[in-house]
């Protein structure tokens, strides 16, 4: 390892751009790096940080984002990499992390949302559809198989700010690997250190409104009460995290021990 598990990958336009790998995991294995990267949407990759994302061997670009999304803000193609989408909120009648696009294009309408305090709700709402949408399922099912199928990896895999959709798919893979509940938490929240500096430009236009940064934090950062109630939906739901591999995303036990095989390393 050259770099602390969860160090960030300056790329100045491709924010929250991380090694997923590197955390100590069950038996004392570690979570094998330079195979999962984590990241933004990669529509403003220049061509400099296209020429250094390619040093990394990235085979697939899974796109985790909604076709509005996509459509609106299309990724830069990578030469020689599979593209592969997986709208895990297609069955969303919400999406709020979706929505973001179009919310912060009007600031007042944005400001009165967020200062009516339900800005914390809508994302716990979100995080629970991870859990229980069938489009859910299926697209983070169909990521994980990949991994286990192991021909398009190294993967780079995002949704919009990298965040919330990415967040839940790192964070529910590195508890089936062993990682500690401490450790998974410490990763999910980087994104509060790796990508609100990015964000300084729509925090200030926010502020020429009168909005004060506290205000925006809850939808531009990552809060750990998200990802408890991803965890609390999901033991509701399954009873534990090989039992949602298992019975919520379509991988059997032995596939999840074939999994850990191919994503863990010796000490």
């Amino acid at each position: 390892m050259t770099a602390a598990p969860g160090a960030h990958i300056a790329l100045a336009t491709l924010p929250n751009l991380r090694d997923a790998g590197g955390w100590v995991a069950a038996g004392g294995r570690r979570v094998r790096t330079g195979l999962l990267f984590r990241s933004t949407a990669l529509d403003r990759l220049d061509d400099a940080d296209a020429a250094t994302l390619a040093g990394y061997g990235i085979r697939c670009v899974v796109d985790f984002r909604t076709e509005t999304e996509r459509v609106n803000q299309p990724d830069r193609a990578l030469a020689g990499v599979r593209a592969m989408v997986e709208d895990v909120l297609a069955d969303s009648q919400v999406a709020a992390p979706a929505q973001m696009q179009a919310f912060f294009r009007d600031p007042a309408q944005a400001i009165a949302f967020l200062a009516s305090g339900r800005a914390d709700d809508a994302m716990r709402s979100a995080y629970r559809e991870f859990i229980t949408l069938p489009s859910a399922r299926a697209g983070l099912g169909a990521f994980y198989r990949l991994l286990l199928d192991g021909v398009d990896v190294p993967v780079l895999y995002h949704c919009t700010t990298g965040k919330d959709r990415t967040g839940w798919a790192t964070a529910a893979l590195l508890t089936l690997l062993g990682v500690s509940e401490d450790d998974v938490y410490r990763e999910y929240l980087l994104t509060n250190e790796q990508l609100l500096p990015a964000l300084e430009p729509l925090f200030q236009r926010f502020a020429a409104h009168g909005a004060p940064r506290e205000l925006l934090i809850p939808v531009l950062g990552v809060d750990r009460s998200y990802l408890d109630e991803a965890f609390r939906v999901m033991r509701a739901e399954f009873g534990g995290i090989e039992a949602y591999f298992a019975e919520g995303l379509g991988i059997r036990e032995t596939e999840q021990a074939a999994l850990a095989d191919r994503l863990l390393i010796d000490a």
